[in-house]
């Protein structure tokens, strides 16, 4: 193997095993928000459950630092979810409510990697420590910009080097 060969290998497989944030782009809520605002609707459903019809609201400040997410009542519980990120210096805090169990808040960091956006936090799930991620990956169709928001968790008490997906929403323009 010549050694340009060698070189290019060596740096499939360095960067083939980075994580996201080594080849992403740290960016601040505001890059972000004015890509989502609006009603869609899709559907929501994590692995082992039944698709459910839902439909998303989102806003976003007149600054953009606070995005606030409500998914539609009976998504996951009898409730409403919303989900309010707010931009606080470099990093976002995230206060997630479902409106039956205690409200989550978690400190965030968004990364974005050409289409794509995805928060990067440390926290619990169950009770159990997990590294956190909720992906925003964008597609085209037609004129139209769809997004899949998927929510996964590495847990740290596994021996897994994988994130699960705990749940997936797609939002497709009403």
């Amino acid at each position: 193997m010549n050694c340009f060969k060698l070189i290019f290998w060596v740096i499939v497989v360095f960067f083939g095993s980075l994580p996201i944030s080594a080849l992403a782009a740290k960016v601040s809520l505001d890059v972000f928000c004015a890509s989502l605002i609006g009603e869609w609707q899709g559907s929501a459903a994590n692995p082992n459950g039944v698709s459910k019809r839902v439909t998303s609201s989102i806003m976003c400040s007149a600054d953009g630092r606070n995005m606030y997410i409500s998914v539609s009542q009976s998504a996951r519980f009898a409730n409403s979810e919303t989900w309010w990120f707010r931009q606080r210096g470099s990093d976002i805090q995230l206060v997630y409510s479902d409106g039956v169990n205690a409200d989550i808040y978690q400190s965030l960091t968004l990364y974005q990697q050409a289409d794509a956006f995805t928060f990067l936090g440390e926290g619990e799930i169950k009770q159990r420590p997990a590294l956190i991620r909720l992906s925003f990956s964008a597609t085209s169709v037609g004129a139209k910009t769809q997004w899949l928001w998927q929510q996964s968790a590495h847990f740290l008490d596994d021996d897994s080097d994988n994130y699960q997906v705990v749940r997936g929403v797609s939002l497709i323009p009403r």
